[in-house]
């Protein structure tokens, strides 16, 4: 059990009164015991690839904007930026006040140095592709030239300025990302890979690193020297891992941690009746979908694909299977997102589930396909939910006459055989957006996207409609083109989405300042604890 809790660190203050007597002031440290998914595999962040890494990023360090515990889009080490009239160069004037750790000034140059680093191809950074709108980024990355040709520059100390490749309207949001992060350049030269380790590790955000003790907590105190310290209310984070959600569950019900990051599905009629506003579950961006191999003939006619799409009770997925933490989907793009506004959707979202199987008899029998001679594979990597939605669906199809079998496979190889273009007929995938945008889910099934292009659908319209969006400027008209782009995905549905995900947490009454947003982002720096 946790010693240190909400009010358990005790400090004192030594002070002169009146006749020369020392007298003690004792006071509580705020201490916020947290806890998320897993332990990191690295605090490099140029490394990381995880929610639960993000988690930590977050708290660590500041980039040139953030985002506030509702997920917009606010100043952080930039206390303003200008943006060219063509949307290629973004000029940003850094705070004066910003600093490290240590004291040291936070100056453009940092920036310079980190987003160099980033593209290295010697770092192997697996989320460098995030970067690529920076000009010249993707050569550097590939070898192709040199990290002096990278489209960022300090003017000055305080003047960052960054040229694009293209216009990239969602560039903003994508600095939010850990890989639009800092590095303090000193002290990642001077200790080289060992410069995430406590009492090395130099950062700018709310926190700094004091203590990481694997598989048990990483201890965060409150950084002196950020710009915003007074604002902070939190004196001390512990991030606390639980890869047994059911684990956490019950330490928060004993008042040892004040949120869990994640949900016990199996636990969710219990934490309903006993917990209350503590359960909090909201929407969250991504979408749980089926990739289709569209290139096999049994499946290459969008009018089947439809068919099998037309007899998914989703509505029993989300409730009966998952428990209610996942949220019927009728588009690919999850609602809520920015830069968008309403999505393009199936149309027969509306329609009840026996009209909808007797529509999808029809299609089928439209496109040749008799009843009982379509027989298609249902692959799914390793998990119960998994295993269960595919057995449900597995029965959805044969109330439209079609047969099914159902394959598991381990999810250590299960995405790279996707990747691979694997021999399957029908997969299940997710995808979380790494930023609030509708690019970050179309982009998936431009042709050229091999590694995210599950289905290997090819389609010359869906890529001219991705390009022109991607070299539209105005926000509403490139909104407009890529809603296009997404209808014309769901008229050849070369993926099937089924359900948008959902975020669970458990969140303490005593923890203020934890609002429900579609990124799922929650800085400890906007949070406070009732004493």
């Amino acid at each position: 059990m946790l010693r240190q809790l909400m009010n358990a660190a005790m400090l004192s203050a030594a002070m002169v009164v009146p006749g020369g007597l020392v007298a003690t002031q004792a006071f509580a440290e705020v201490v916020y015991n947290r806890g998320n998914d897993t332990d990191p595999t690295t605090l490099d962040h140029h490394k990381t690839t995880t929610v639960a890494e993000g988690h930590l990023m977050r708290d660590l360090y500041e980039g040139l904007v953030v985002q506030n515990n509702k997920a917009e889009v606010v100043p952080g080490v930039a206390e303003s930026w200008e943006i060219s009239d063509d949307g290629l160069v973004y000029t940003f004037k850094l705070r004066p006040d910003a600093k490290w750790s240590n004291g040291d000034p936070v100056k453009a140059s940092d920036f310079v140095f980190t987003y160099q680093r980033i593209q290295n191809p010697e770092t192997a950074a697996p989320y460098a592709n995030m970067q690529y709108p920076i000009l010249n980024a993707e050569a550097i990355n590939k070898g192709e030239k040199e990290l002096a040709e990278l489209g960022a520059k300090a003017v000055d100390d305080h003047t960052l300025e960054i040229t694009l490749n293209a216009p990239t309207p969602y560039f903003l949001e994508l600095l939010t990302h850990q890989t639009g992060l800092p590095l303090h350049q000193a002290s990642v030269e001077e200790h080289g890979t060992e410069f995430t380790r406590p009492g090395n590790m130099v950062t700018n955000g709310a926190y700094m690193l004091e203590n990481f003790t694997p598989n048990d907590k990483i201890t965060m105190r409150k950084n002196p020297h950020f710009h915003d310290a007074d604002n902070v209310k939190i004196d001390v984070v512990n991030f606390i891992p639980f890869e047994d959600r059911a684990t956490c569950l019950r330490r928060f019900e004993a008042g040892e941690v004040h949120s869990c990051s994640d949900l016990d599905n199996q636990q969710m009629d219990y934490m309903k009746a006993n917990l209350g506003e503590q359960l909090r579950i909201a929407p969250y961006l991504g979408v749980y979908y089926l990739p289709v191999k569209v290139k096999k003939e049994k499946l290459a006619d969008p009018r089947v694909r439809q068919a099998i799409s037309m007899a998914i009770d989703r509505e029993f997925l989300a409730d009966e299977i998952w428990r209610g933490t996942m949220i019927p989907a009728w588009s690919f793009v999850p609602p809520g997102i920015g830069n968008y506004g309403e999505n393009a959707t199936l149309p027969y979202a509306e329609d009840d589930i026996l009209d909808r199987e007797d529509a999808a008899k029809a299609l089928l029998e439209e496109a040749g396909v008799a009843e009982g001679s379509l027989s298609i594979e249902l692959r799914h990597n390793t998990g119960e939910n998994h295993k269960n939605t595919m057995t449900a669906l597995s029965d959805m199809l044969k109330n439209i006459g079609i047969n099914s079998t159902i394959v598991e496979m381990e999810g250590t190889g299960y995405f790279d055989y996707m990747k691979q273009d694997g021999d399957f007929d029908m997969t299940r995938a997710g995808w979380i957006g790494d930023y609030s945008d509708p690019q970050n889910f179309l982009f998936l099934f431009e042709s050229e996207n091999l590694g995210f292009n599950y289905p290997r659908w090819e389609n010359a319209d869906y890529d001219a409609l991705m390009e022109k969006a991607a070299g539209t400027i105005d926000i509403d008209a490139r909104a407009e083109i890529l809603k296009d782009a997404e209808a014309l995905l769901l008229e050849e549905l070369p993926i099937i989405p089924i359900m948008y995900y959902s975020s669970g947490s458990l969140v303490s009454d005593k923890l203020n300042g934890w609002e429900d947003n579609v990124m799922n982002v929650h800085g400890t720096r906007w949070m406070s604890i009732e004493q």
